[in-house]
């Protein structure tokens, strides 16, 4: 069965960006540093697609394999739009589905693989899991994942968690009920701790 799983790079003072993010600086001011080991390795190349070619360290591999893997895409609107839209195609020709609250306009990614979700995140996490089939459902986004969280409809947690920090920016987790989260893996690795958790409910 599909899960739906939350693929995010972190400061260790839990921030996904440094400020002043938005369209043209989607990382925001000195964000990029949180996705420099997707970069920075030796590693064979990974990815394509609407995402750069990724060349990590061999320790990052696995999970980079997973993240390639998955079957669908659940992305909150914001996020979508500061990358780009990655041209309308994440990886693989795979489906994206896009929570907004409102119909895009005329000047929004479009493409066979994108899918605009107005009811909710829930709608958007189900649909995405029937897209995938047996293949887990990637999430991007921070407001995305605080609603998924509180709905009941994220599984699990990949944090790429980056020694850095940031000080400002965007924060991963706002405002949450208590959540449980069990340990299922930690790889340290080049630049990065890989830290996986599921969801206890």
């Amino acid at each position: 069965m599909a899960r739906s799983v939350l693929y995010m790079s972190m400061s260790l003072d839990g921030f996904i960006t440094g400020p002043d993010d938005g369209p043209g600086n989607g990382l925001g001011t000195g964000g990029e540093r949180l996705h420099a080991w997707l970069f920075d390795g030796d590693g064979p190349a990974r990815g394509g697609g609407g995402v750069p070619v990724i060349r990590t360290a061999a320790a990052s591999l696995p999970v980079v394999d997973e993240m390639l893997a998955t079957g669908a895409v659940v992305v909150g609107r914001r996020t979508f739009e500061h990358a780009g839209g990655w041209g309308g195609d994440h990886h693989d020709g795979v489906p994206i589905f896009v929570v907004t609250r409102t119909e895009p306009g005329a000047d929004a990614v479009r493409g066979p693989n994108v899918h605009y979700v107005t009811d909710g995140v829930e709608s958007a996490v189900a649909q995405a899991k029937a897209a995938a089939g047996d293949r887990d459902v990637m999430m991007h986004g921070a407001t995305t994942a605080q609603l998924a969280l509180r709905a009941g409809a994220l599984d699990e947690l990949e944090i790429h968690q980056v020694p850095v920090l940031l000080g400002a920016g965007r924060p991963l987790f706002g405002e949450l009920e208590p959540t449980t989260l069990d340990v299922v893996r930690v790889i340290a690795a080049p630049g990065v701790t890989h830290l996986h958790y599921r969801v206890d409910r």
